[in-house]
């Protein structure tokens, strides 16, 4: 009996150590690797970055009043055509309390001074007259006399201006407000009844309108401190805007500033650019814009695909694999110059005949252990 068991115990670890030979050659049997190669090839490489930004107009004015009122009649809306001189809105003025009764005291001053100067005008004239005073006497007279009349002239303009508007009494030299430039109106920020105030030194005044020519636009975007340097005055620019599709402007680079200003960590550089506008396309004030600017261009160099490079762990020198046989590869140091992101270029190292093994993508482990399972379930 114990013969017998030992005999089966014996079968038992033979098939056992035959069964696990048997799944551990299946699980880790690999069909052989075969290697696609690529040559190079001459091809054009352009670096180009994008730099975002919008697009708004070239010279925007801002209509201001020359005095302080309520806006009375308000004639154009935004989006309307207008040209030099058009009648955009007509302001109501209400004087100051204050200032209109000191202009009115004035007024009364002048009055005063000048019916007393009157008087002793007139006096003097008479002995003038009948040769009692001198010519000069009668000269000095005449000029203090002369100036009272200008003096009451003045003060009564000044009441009117502070009154109604005008000198003229008919307020349209200051009350209606007119465009200065021809163009588009962008923006009308203030509405009828809305008080406004006149511009001054001290006051740069409300705005009553804004207007532009949109036949003039300018991109205004920025572009990081890593790529300013390689940016030239006169450079093409190519304009996207997110609300036309499918379509490019062609632009040239006008302005590059010349300080910075740090953004989330980085230094960004504003530039400007002048957009060639077609008649076909009607660009708003503010559309978002995209420039893409060309950096550095190669025409017909030695290029090959950039997932084709390897790099040295230890150097990070950039190297490729080319074939010497039937699947037989050898390491090659190579030096490349500007990549798009697709292609880079060969400076040296490779020629048109090598042939540059691509590398494969590796299999997933998880994937591979599945696969001996469900073949260990198999055999089972």
């Amino acid at each position: 009996m114990k013969k017998i068991l030992k005999w089966v115990g014996l079968g038992v670890l033979v098939f056992g150590a035959l069964w696990a030979a048997t799944f551990f050659i299946k699980s880790n049997s690999k069909s052989a690797i075969e290697y696609e190669t690529h040559k190079p090839f001459i091809s054009n490489i352009e670096k180009k970055t994008v730099a975002t930004g919008k697009v708004i107009p070239e010279d925007e004015v801002e209509i201001k009043p020359q005095i302080s009122g309520i806006i009375d009649k308000i004639y154009l809306e935004e989006g309307n055509p207008v040209n030099a001189g058009d009648l955009i809105a007509v302001i109501k003025v209400v004087p100051n309390e204050q200032a209109l009764n000191q202009a009115r005291g004035r007024v009364s001053n002048a009055e005063i001074a000048l019916n007393n100067t009157k008087i002793e005008y007139d006096r003097n004239k008479a002995l003038f007259d009948k040769g009692v005073i001198s010519s000069q006497d009668f000269n000095n007279l005449q000029l203090q006399y002369d100036q009272a009349i200008q003096e009451l002239k003045n003060a009564r303009a000044d009441y009117q201006i502070i009154r109604v508007g005008s000198a003229g009494g008919s307020s349209s030299a200051n009350t209606n407000i007119r465009a200065t430039v021809a163009g588009t109106i962008l923006e009308i920020p203030v509405e009828e009844g809305d008080q406004v105030i006149q511009s001054n030194n001290f006051n740069d005044g409300t705005t009553i309108a804004s207007i532009a020519d949109l036949g003039k636009m300018i991109f205004e975007g920025k572009v990081d401190e890593g790529e300013v340097g390689k940016l030239e005055i006169g450079m093409p620019l190519k304009i996207s805007l997110g609300a036309i599709e499918d379509k490019e402007f062609n632009a040239e680079l006008k302005f590059i500033a010349p300080k910075g200003v740090e953004e989330s960590g980085a230094v960004q550089f504003k530039i400007e650019g002048d957009v060639s506008v077609e008649d076909d396309f009607l660009i708003r004030a503010g559309y978002s814009a995209n420039a893409s600017l060309v950096l550095e261009k190669k025409d017909s160099i030695l290029v090959i695909p950039e997932a084709l490079l390897q790099f040295d762990k230890e150097t990070d020198k950039p190297y490729v694999e080319v074939s010497i046989g039937e699947q037989e590869f050898e390491r090659r140091d190579v030096e490349i110059g500007i990549s798009d992101g697709i292609n880079v270029e060969i400076v040296s190292g490779l020629d048109e005949n090598d042939e540059v093994k691509q590398w494969n993508k590796t299999e997933p482990i998880k994937k591979g252990l599945e696969e001996g399972e469900e073949e260990s379930d198999e055999d089972a």
